[in-house]
């Protein structure tokens, strides 16, 4: 027996042995009685045909109650795992969803109970009435801004704008890998539910175990990240199966799951970001995030800059950048008030914002 089978509760999988024992005498029985061992005499009496079905259905069911109660306790903990991603919206309209396809399949199926003995008919109504939850909970979750403004305008709900919705992050190895993710999430623009599919895990501790250093640097660093971002105040940080069993390639389970999921894709890869979006999924690429905060100007950068006053120091000359940062310009006080084309020596940050230091390019340093 599967390992992962005997972690199931015994409590739940007894009882649901029990019914399914329940259930094997009783068509034990009826098909006993169809078989035309009726009340006759016979070596235990009367019923003793009858009670032979019994007792071998039971049987049967004590051994087939066991194995579909592991099977579905698993599968239960599966779907739990998988609602754990799940948004309150998503999660309603999926159950709504639900709902509506139960009831479709019962009122399609009602009919062959009259026309055929329920024993035939009970194993395929159960099964269309579980594939059509399926397939309206797929619905419902997928259309789930339809279905719950649907059900708001007959509930006679007075119309109000959406509210923003926070989706889930799905997290890929190179946000792990990189780690300043916790330095945005400590500042406060990123928070709530984050999702670290198994194949990134896998490739985390794969890399960790890694006979290269740099490699196994890397993959250490990548899982020592999620331990640390899971303990973030106001961070959910949820692992969930791989859901994209037909796909080989990481980045392409990542796309797949974000769809399947409707989850925002956390990435520091520009190819990953771009073949997301291509694939209609929202993306978070903490790589443009660093782009767009990056400084104004860096060491080495030549700017052309119009020099307003003298500086403190003897020599130096005082100008601003467009966004307003100070550049203080070396040997160059004589100029001031006007253009100077300078080149950034350093750029030092301060609790007040940056300031950075610069040089004219040649002795000259004027634009006239």
């Amino acid at each position: 027996m599967s390992p992962r089978l005997t972690r199931v509760p015994s409590v739940a999988v007894e009882a649901l042995r029990l019914t399914v024992v329940v259930l094997g005498a009783g068509a034990g029985f009826q098909l006993a009685d169809r078989l035309g061992a009726g009340p006759r005499e016979g070596v235990l009496g009367p019923f003793s045909g009858l009670w032979l079905g019994a007792i071998v259905g039971a049987m049967i069911g004590y051994v087939l109650g066991g194995v579909l109660a592991r099977l579905a306790m698993r599968t239960l903990d599966r779907g739990e795992r998988a609602l754990e991603g799940l948004s309150a919206e998503q999660a309603v309209a999926g159950g709504l969803g639900a709902v509506l396809g139960a009831v479709c399949a019962a009122v399609v199926t009602w009919p062959l109970f009259l026309i055929a003995a329920p024993i035939i008919v009970a194993p395929f109504f159960v099964f269309l009435v579980l594939m059509t939850m399926l397939f309206g909970f797929r619905v419902g979750r997928s259309r789930r801004d339809a279905v719950l403004g649907a059900v708001s305008s007959h509930a006679g709900l007075a119309p109000r704008s959406p509210a923003p919705v926070s989706l889930p992050r799905l997290v890929d190895t190179s946000v792990a890998i990189d780690g300043r993710v916790l330095d945005v999430v400590r500042s406060g623009f990123l928070h709530g539910r984050f999702l670290v599919p198994q194949p990134v895990l896998d490739e985390l501790q794969s890399m960790a175990d890694s006979g290269d250093d740099h490699r196994r640097a890397k993959g250490r660093r990548g899982l020592d990240v999620l331990e640390a971002l899971r303990r973030e105040p106001g961070v959910e940080l949820l692992s969930i199966p791989d859901e994209a069993l037909g796909v080989t390639a990481v980045d392409a389970k990542l796309v797949r799951m974000a769809i399947d999921r409707t989850c925002a894709l956390l990435t520091f890869d520009t190819n990953l970001a771009k073949a997301a979006a291509i694939a209609g999924v929202r993306v978070l690429n903490l790589h443009g995030l660093a782009l767009a905060l990056r400084p104004l100007v860096v060491v080495g950068d030549e700017v052309d800059l119009h020099l307003l006053k003298a500086g403190k120091e003897a020599g130096q000359a005082v100008g601003y950048l467009e966004d307003g940062t100070m550049v203080v310009t070396e040997n160059a006080r004589e100029r001031v008030g006007q253009q100077c084309h300078v080149v950034v020596t350093s750029v030092v940050t301060t609790a007040n914002g940056r300031l950075v230091f610069a040089k004219p390019t040649d002795s000259a340093g004027l634009r006239r």
